[in-house]
């Protein structure tokens, strides 16, 4: 069954939004083991962040290369609010968290550094899903009746 534009963008939203989710609450998870190193906790967190901008933009159609910057992603996500880009300015300081962090080194997330992780990217979630609120209240867009 062939879909329409208006209905593939929705189901691309909902996608970036699952995934969202579900990076959100594996950070809040490892947030409760007992570890040297939180950095996937506060990966976790910046892959939330990272994915609810990108529902943002796919719901504009704001085409976007393929980044972890989150300040890259708020510039783009201000073409369309520009409110949004100093609202969450703070968010940016999870992008070390999906580039620097990923790789063996000195760096360590301790558990209060994953916690400040989780509280940026909770307050990105919060954000951008009120901004898609009246979109994601109409529902999937139905097909148009044939003539």
């Amino acid at each position: 069954m062939k879909r329409t534009r208006e209905q593939v963008i929705w189901d691309f939203v909902q996608s970036w939004l699952r995934k969202a989710e579900g990076d959100l609450r594996a950070s809040e998870h490892l947030l409760t083991l007992k570890q040297e190193d939180y950095f996937a906790s506060a990966f976790h967190a910046h892959q939330a962040a990272e994915k609810f901008l990108k529902a943002f933009l796919v719901r504009h159609q704001i085409p976007f290369r393929k980044t972890h910057d989150i300040q890259q992603i708020l510039q783009l996500a201000s073409r369309v609010d520009l409110s949004i880009k100093e609202e969450l300015a703070p968010a940016a300081t999870l992008t070390p968290f999906g580039v620097e962090f990923r790789y063996p080194g000195e760096e360590i997330a301790d558990i209060e550094t994953a916690r400040q992780a989780l509280e940026q990217s909770k307050i990105v979630q919060s954000s951008i899903v009120k901004r898609l609120q009246e979109y994601l209240a109409q529902g999937r867009p139905s097909k148009p009746a044939r003539r």
